[in-house]
């Protein structure tokens, strides 16, 4: 299993209307950097991810797992585009802010502290176990 981060404005599409979407989930749909198309391209079913909230938050809120792999972006007729379909697994019990991540050491080499503005990005097996206990949160 690998482990990813998926980033969205809450104002756009938040935690909340991932976990109403239910077990069918959403296309993530919408991405046009291709480092995190290609990060996409390299998920499986059953991949987990954080759900981090940018632009007002700033902070990672919630578990979501791959449910399906990659496909054409619906948004788009450009054969470019590739996307992957996420649910929402569980909410974080405690928020894990991007600020309490920049501050602790372990995460100097997270992607989220390296490359901010990455919407798709992975996140290492030690990251994820780090971050998930930090937000008090079963893996």
């Amino acid at each position: 299993m690998a482990y990813w981060l998926f980033k969205s404005e809450p104002e756009v599409f938040g935690w909340d209307d991932l976990v109403a979407k239910g077990e069918k989930g959403e296309e993530w749909d919408g991405i046009r950097n291709y480092q995190a198309r290609n990060n996409m391209r390299e998920m499986k079913v059953g991949d987990r991810g954080f759900f981090y909230h940018s632009r007002s938050g700033l902070e990672i809120v919630g578990i979501v797992e791959v449910t399906a792999e990659r496909s054409q972006d619906s948004t788009t007729d450009d054969p470019r585009w590739d996307c992957v379909d996420i649910k929402a697994v569980r909410p974080f019990k405690v928020p894990v802010t991007l600020e309490s991540i920049k501050a602790d050491g372990r995460f100097d080499d997270m992607a989220l502290v390296k490359n901010t503005r990455l919407s798709v990005q992975p996140v290492t097996e030690t990251e994820w176990k780090a971050i998930c206990a930090l937000g008090q949160t079963d893996p």
